[in-house]
């Protein structure tokens, strides 16, 4: 096996897998990049990421999980609908 085979990281790199196809070519680009997400399943991850949270005891790993959870929320959710969710939980 050459070297050139490896990354830097010691991953194995196969020279035909280096190009990204969907499978579908009738895709336009921006049917490709959008992609519907649920309010519900949104609400779900976060729900999951928080239960995660509260098992995990360091901290740089509830600050990551607290990260993504916002990450998520952001997906279908606005700063607006956060200002009102929190103006009901009041």
């Amino acid at each position: 096996m050459s070297d050139d085979q490896f990354l830097d990281n010691d991953l194995r790199f196969d020279e035909f897998d280096d190009e990204f196809t969907t499978g579908d070519d009738d895709l336009t680009a921006a049917e490709e990049e959008y992609e519907e997400i649920s309010s519900d399943e949104v609400d779900q991850v976060i729900v999951a990421l928080e239960s995660l949270s509260e098992q995990v005891g360091s901290e740089n790993i509830k600050h990551y999980l607290e990260e993504a959870s916002n990450n998520i929320y952001y997906l279908v959710y606005t700063d607006a609908d956060a200002d009102e969710f929190l103006e009901d939980a009041a």
